[in-house]
């Protein structure tokens, strides 16, 4: 179990113009521990990606419904929790399959999950009763 040494909450609506938001806002906590700029970008866009997913998917784009991120930073690490509370993920392994979308109109690429798998150390989503949380972590490099 890594050591917690600060930690943030944030509770938001799902609405498009609050994905900048958390992802200014869990990048500046991050900046704490002096991560790379790629590292910060890396980190900033696969909460990008997690965050856009509640939007669309959870809550159909409908602008309404919560969205929590909560942060912990560790001494050379960070955890990222995404929750959402809106329809849930019918199968977790299909979904985050690449190419893998559920939206009809061709509008999404299905590629959510293979981003935040590629800039993150760790990505895992659940999803059940009544929630879906994706977790991501990510590892600064020590030669900051």
């Amino acid at each position: 179990m890594l050591q917690t040494t600060n930690y943030l909450e944030l509770t938001f609506w799902a609405k498009s113009q609050n994905e900048s938001f958390a992802r200014s806002a869990v990048g500046a906590f991050f900046s704490q521990l002096n991560p790379t700029l790629e590292e910060l970008d890396d980190l900033k866009t696969a909460v990008s990606e997690a965050v856009t997913n509640c939007i669309v998917h959870a809550y159909n784009s409908q602008q309404k419904g919560e969205i929590v991120v909560c942060c912990q930073l560790h001494p050379n690490a960070i955890t990222v929790q995404i929750v959402d509370f809106g329809k849930g993920i019918e199968n977790v392994e299909q979904a985050i399959q690449p190419f893998y979308s559920t939206c009809t109109t061709g509008d999404r690429s299905g590629m959510g999950f293979t981003v935040m798998q590629a800039f993150c150390d760790d990505v895992k989503v659940e999803s059940g009763d009544g929630q879906t949380k994706v977790t991501l972590h990510k590892t600064i490099s020590l030669e900051n």
